[in-house]
C-alpha cells in the first residue's frame, strides 16, 4: 500500500505539474496568466478523457480467496458489463498471488498478448499486468490486504458527458507567494483514504503562505527537489462550492531560498468526484484550511459522486 500510494502521489503531481504554467513572476501579466491557465484547463480535461483518465471507469470488483470467475453473466462472483462476453474466465487470488485462467473461446490480450493463463502483477508491483477485451481494459489493484478489479471502457458515456470542469472565475491573486520551511529530518504524516484505512507518508517541510494577513501552512508530499509537492487540502469551500473531500495541487519546486507559490486556480478535484470506481486519499487533518478558497476546480451534477 506504501509503495502504491507514494508511486501515485509521485504520478499525480508530475501529471498536475506537467500541466502548470511555467511563468516566472517577473513575465506574469494578468493576459499572459489568464490565457496559460485556460490551456492548462483544457489539458487537464483532455486528460481525463484520456485511455488513462479518469472518466472511462466503469467498475470497481474486490476478489474474494479462491476462485473469482468473471463476465457479464450473473452466474459469475464479478459481473461485468453486459458489453462483456458472459464467461471470460477466472481471477484465483491465494495467499496473496493472483493468476487468471481465460475461457477457451475467448480472447483477451494480456500485455498485448494472447494468453489463456497468465500471473498477474498489480499496481502496487513494477510491470503492472494489463488487459484489453473489445473496448474494455483493467488491471489489479492492491489496497491495503486487498485486491480488486479497476475496469475501464474506453467507450463510457462520461467522457462524452462532461464538456468542461466548473472552475471559479481565474484571478491571479489566487497565484500566492508561498515559502518552504525544510526540516533537518523528515516526519510521517498520516493520510487517510475513502477506503477507511491510513497510509502515513514521509514530508521534509512546510508551506507557509498568508492570505489576507492570516498565515496558513500546508503539509506537502515530495521532497521539492526531485520532484514538485503535491498537497492535498480541504478549505470552507468543500462540500458546499468544492468538492467535499478536498482537492489535489501541485506546487512547484522551491528555489534555493525556499520560495515559491502556490496556485490555488489550479486546484483540482480528485478522481473520487468523476467516479464511484476510485480510491482516493483524503486530506490529513492538518491540510484543512479555514479560509475559502475561491479558485481552481468546483463541482457540479455531472459528476458521479459530490
Amino acid at each position: 500500500m506504501k509503495h502504491y500510494f507514494f508511486i501515485t502521489l509521485i504520478a499525480l503531481s508530475m501529471l498536475l505539474g506537467f500541466f502548470g504554467c511555467q511563468l516566472t513572476e517577473k513575465k506574469v501579466t494578468p493576459e499572459d496568466y489568464v490565457k496559460s491557465i485556460k490551456e492548462w484547463q483544457q489539458k487537464r480535461l483532455t486528460n481525463l478523457k484520456s485511455e488513462n483518465g479518469w472518466l472511462n471507469l466503469v467498475g470497481l470488483y474486490w476478489l474474494k480467496d479462491g476462485q473469482n470467475p468473471f463476465g457479464s453473466s450473473e452466474a459469475n462472483n464479478i459481473i461485468f458489463p453486459k458489453n462483456a462476453p458472459e464467461f471470460i474466465g477466472t481471477i484465483i487470488l491465494y495467499k496473496g498471488n493472483i493468476s487468471v485462467s481465460i475461457n477457451a473461446d475467448v480472447n483477451v490480450y494480456i500485455n498485448d498478448s494472447l494468453f489463456k493463463e497468465y500471473d498477474i502483477l498489480t499496481d502496487n508491483d513494477e510491470n503492472t499486468t494489463q488487459f484489453k477485451l473489445g473496448t474494455l481494459r483493467w488491471h489489479i489493484i492492491k489496497r491495503g490486504d486487498r485486491y480488486g478489479i479497476r475496469l475501464r471502457d474506453l467507450e463510457s458515456p462520461l467522457i462524452n458527458q462532461i464538456a468542461e470542469i466548473p472552475s471559479f472565475p481565474i484571478d491571479l491573486n489566487w497565484r500566492i507567494e508561498a515559502k518552504f520551511e525544510r526540516f533537518q529530518e523528515s516526519k510521517e504524516i498520516a493520510i487517510p483514504n475513502v477506503l477507511g484505512e491510513t497510509s502515513f507518508e514521509k514530508y521534509y517541510g512546510v508551506l507557509k503562505f498568508t492570505i489576507e494577513g492570516k498565515e496558513y501552512s500546508l503539509i506537502p508530499t515530495g521532497d521539492g527537489i526531485n520532484e514538485d509537492f503535491f498537497v492535498i487540502f480541504a478549505d470552507e469551500t468543500s462540500a458546499e462550492e468544492t468538492y467535499g473531500a478536498g482537492r489535489f495541487l501541485s506546487v512547484e519546486k522551491p528555489d534555493k531560498n525556499g520560495n515559491t507559490f502556490i496556485d490555488f486556480n489550479k486546484a483540482t478535484n480528485p478522481p473520487c468526484a468523476f467516479t464511484n470506481f476510485a480510491t482516493c486519499p483524503l486530506p490529513p487533518k492538518e491540510n484543512i484550511l479555514d479560509v475559502k478558497i475561491l479558485a481552481g476546480e468546483k463541482i457540479d451534477d455531472h459528476f458521479g459522486r459530490h
